[in-house]
């Protein structure tokens, strides 16, 4: 048992398919995608190591990994050596890694452009070292793979041997994988990030120049303008030379500004010509080329329906106890609702009342909650003994009485043959119980529970 009186799991790790002993070596692997992968890797059998120029020891440390303090030295013996150092300086990162590398290694990266980081292993890496472009689609505040996007680029006949197994190790872990060239990955990203982003940071950036409150307007916003704000919010809380990055180092993003920005010329000049025919011509056409406009509503209905859904729960827990996890600091709150406004929630925990931020929260199912309670509350440990019926089993008796929600455990300590006057077991069974509850009153409801199938308890 730990500290807290619960019994301790053995946590298990899953191993990929021949990685035992395999070893890979993360270059940035102290920022913040390298600490996502560097414990996915070492989760799935590998040995890692991580470089970064901080030289931050105590965040190798905290992963569990090791910190190379040889840097050439780990790059020639490591089987696969990932770069995921800012877009700007990958191809320096590149060139200077790549001629160290040992036969039949495999050279990655995980940028968010691909042309430049891929020409320069195809240049800088022996061709006896495998090279393979890829760009994870998501961020790491992500808790796993599953439904998430990763993009690869193979190089024809520089990845034979290790595309498949990089291609099954995430894939077994749930993500979807898009296989196309470079240079396809470049122009589709120009939109997908290089559009997406210009234009919500140019919203926020908008918001500045008008001194527009954006707190004050959540007073007066629709669904849709509530969902448009966490997404600019998003964006402006991310790390601003990443996202300069992306939009200066990817020369067909330049292409796309002009693009968007000839249309938004365009259509501010049909509405201050007043010419409501030409504004509902662009929007007509532009659903036309964008296509499944229904789905789309679908999609965002069940986006929308899922933020009031949320909220619904709350105004029907009011008087009950909840937990919630905060989204950013990632501590978790339990207690009585108390008050549920449409921006606020507060709970009475202890002697203290809790106001929270309702967009800056998730509420925790009930198994979560228990899983939470189970690791963070000092739990309260009761013997009973008893006689069982004779002819009686009495290990599935204890796995009745462990169906008893506010059981963390229970477990048999003696068994005893010699009670004077019976011939019935006697059996001491020792139940930790949820430490949130009154441990007598819990304790009172199995000993009923124990008398009701015929046990007699003892004293």
């Amino acid at each position: 048992m730990d500290r807290r009186g619960t019994p301790h799991r053995r946590h298990e790790k899953s191993s990929a398919g021949g990685a035992l002993n395999l070893k890979v070596l993360i270059i940035g692997g102290t920022g913040e995608m390298g600490q996502w992968f560097a414990p996915f890797f070492r989760e799935h059998g590998y040995e890692v190591t991580v470089w970064g120029s901080s030289g931050k020891v105590e965040v190798a440390e905290r992963m569990g990994v090791e910190f190379a303090h040889d840097l050439d030295a780990a790059i020639g013996t490591s089987d696969i050596v990932i770069v995921t150092v800012p877009i700007n300086i990958t191809g320096k990162v590149i060139s200077e890694a790549a001629p160290k590398m040992k036969e039949g290694s495999l050279l990655m990266d995980l940028t968010s452009l691909k042309v430049g980081p891929t020409e320069a292993m195809k240049k800088y890496a022996p061709a006896d070292v495998e090279i393979l472009g890829t760009h994870p689609m998501f961020g790491p505040s992500i808790p796993s793979l599953h439904g998430q996007t990763f993009i690869l680029t193979p190089i024809d006949e520089r990845c034979g041997k290790w595309l498949p197994v990089i291609r099954s190790l995430f894939e077994d872990n749930g993500a979807h994988i898009e296989v196309i060239s470079p240079a396809e990955h470049d122009r589709f990203v120009s939109v997908v990030q290089g559009l997406t982003h210009f234009a919500y940071i140019t919203i926020g950036a908008t918001f500045e120049k008008l001194d527009f409150s954006v707190n004050e307007s959540r007073r007066f916003m629709s669904p849709v303008y509530d969902i448009m704000l966490d997404l600019v919010g998003r964006i402006l809380g991310q790390n601003p030379y990443l996202y300069s990055y992306i939009q200066m180092e990817n020369p067909e993003v330049l292409r796309v500004h002009e693009a968007f920005m000839q249309q938004c010329s365009e259509m501010s000049a049909i509405v201050r010509k007043r010419d409501v025919e030409a504004f509902t011509s662009k929007m007509k056409n532009a659903a036309v080329h964008f296509g499944d406009t229904a789905s789309a509503l679908r999609r965002s209905d069940k986006l929308i329906n899922s933020k009031i859904a949320e909220f619904d729960m709350l105004l029907d827990s009011i008087g009950q106890e909840i937990g919630v996890r905060h989204i950013y600091s990632g501590v978790v709150h339990t207690g009585i609702v108390k008050r549920v406004t449409p921006r606020t929630v507060v709970l009475e925990s202890g002697n203290r009342m809790i106001p929270l931020k309702i967009e800056n929260i998730r509420l925790l199912g009930e198994e979560e909650m228990r899983e939470w309670k189970l690791a963070n509350l000092t739990h309260h440990l009761r013997d009973v003994s008893v006689l069982i019926p004779e002819e009686a089993d009495a290990d599935i008796i204890m796995e009745l009485i462990s169906c008893n929600k506010d059981i963390v455990s229970i477990e048999t300590i003696d068994r005893y043959e010699g009670v004077q006057g019976t011939r019935r077991l006697s059996v001491t069974y020792r139940i930790m119980i949820m430490g949130d509850l009154e441990p007598e009153m819990v304790q009172h409801g199995i000993e009923g529970q124990l008398k009701g199938i015929g046990c007699t308890v003892r004293g």
